[in-house]
């Protein structure tokens, strides 16, 4: 593991513990070198998940992509990155909790809007926008209507 300090790739664990229920293991490191401390986290990849986009294509699951697109839905809005690591946490313990290795990006969009609207309103509607693929003006007003409306009560 190379330091993020000084770029060594000389470093000793001094610390190991679970993390995410179990499901990752977080580890404390020093580096040699320069005695930098920082922590890294390691955890079972999704093998296997498929995601099938909109026109039928077939891609392996990216946890690197799907924290993009949250991180762009969240641009500019007061969500922090530990907020969008535990959406993309959730997520991925849901599809390793699956028996199918195939799931929908709608599918996915979906999780991942149900946590977005209890974390930040304006983020949803840019997520959904863009999941939801709403056609014209009306769909996509009527959306920012209902979330309004629900907000109220």
């Amino acid at each position: 593991m190379k330091c993020p300090k000084c770029g060594a790739d000389n470093d000793k664990v001094i610390d190991t513990r679970p993390s995410d229920e179990g499901r990752a293991i977080r580890r404390r490191r020093v580096c040699i070198e320069c005695e930098y401390r920082y922590s890294t986290t390691e955890r079972a990849e999704v093998l296997g998940m498929k995601v099938v986009k909109k026109d039928g294509t077939r891609q392996d699951f990216s946890r690197e992509k799907l924290m993009a697109g949250l991180a762009s839905a969240c641009s500019k809005r007061p969500v922090s990155n530990a907020n969008l690591e535990k959406i993309v946490d959730e997520v991925e313990n849901s599809l390793n909790d699956q028996r199918n290795h195939e799931i929908s990006t709608n599918a996915i969009g979906e999780i991942v809007m149900e946590r977005l609207k209890k974390l930040d309103k304006v983020a949803y509607v840019r997520f959904a926008s863009v999941y939801r693929d709403f056609t014209d003006i009306k769909s996509f007003t009527d959306e920012v209507e209902h979330l309004s409306t629900n907000n109220q009560e």
